[in-house]
């Protein structure tokens, strides 16, 4: 099966997470760390990972929720408009602090490498939401161990606050894009400069840039700002980063 459902050991319990291989094709293969948006996961995160995984990859996509226990996957319609359901929402994606992001990452990179299936010592993430700036806080907290990580409309990456993922990426060694949407309150142009700075201080080989025309989900067809153009252009810049930094990858798909 392509899909296969595992459950990492992390320092606060048991995370249960997707594990997604090619369709078709012999490992190992190079690994990445696919970080869930904020609806949590449901089909159409799965749907993504197996894109991802038939370009060539072993892709992991973990429960961020997973202290809050099991839960029906989310419909976005009944969730997005909805003040309480929203309210809710956000109770959960505030849940996620630095200190949990990083702890957890560190725990799903330990998974991966131990996989009889992987190949490579270093490894891909990407991040969707507030996935893209778990793949950037775990970027920083662990640099030796990413090749290259992407943010897709990804919130609060260059904040005044002390936990910001701008200020961690001083020893980013890997790859970083950045692909931003337009009026996006969680990622206004205030931030975007501020984090360009960072990296290009950092000397980090880097991209941020904004999807003219997308808005905040523009990647994730369940919802209803997605953008048929805006996705596929993400997806050619994601299999072009990952084949131009982890080993033995299938050039696009």
């Amino acid at each position: 099966m392509p899909r296969a459902d595992v459950t990492i050991t992390t320092r606060d319990g048991n995370c249960p997470a997707s594990l997604f291989t090619p369709a078709s094709g012999k490992g190992p293969w190079p690994g990445v760390m696919f970080y869930m948006d904020g609806l949590g996961i449901r089909p159409v995160m799965w749907e993504m990972g197996q894109r991802l995984a038939d370009g060539g990859y072993l892709v992991l996509q973990p429960d961020l929720y997973y202290r809050l226990g099991s839960y029906p996957p989310k419909v976005p319609s009944e969730v997005l408009g909805n003040p309480q359901a929203m309210q809710e929402l956000m109770k959960w994606v505030n849940s996620l602090d630095r200190e949990r992001k990083v702890s957890d990452s560190g725990a799903f990179l330990d998974f991966l490498s131990a996989r009889p299936e992987i190949r490579g010592k270093r490894f891909g993430a990407t991040g969707y939401c507030m996935g893209g700036n778990a793949s950037l806080t775990a970027a920083g907290a662990f640099p030796d161990r990413f090749a290259a990580v992407a943010s897709f409309h990804g919130g609060n990456l260059g904040t005044d606050k002390p936990d910001s993922p701008h200020l961690f990426v001083k020893n980013i060694t890997g790859r970083v894009y950045v692909a931003g949407a337009i009026e996006d309150a969680s990622f206004p142009e205030e931030q975007k400069l501020r984090l360009e700075k960072a990296l290009t201080d950092a000397g980090v080989n880097h991209v941020v840039e904004t999807y003219a025309g997308a808005r905040h989900g523009f990647a994730v067809p369940d919802l209803p700002v997605f953008d048929t153009g805006a996705a596929e252009r993400h997806w050619t810049a994601l299999f072009s980063l990952f084949a131009e930094t982890l080993a033995n990858a299938v050039t696009f798909c």
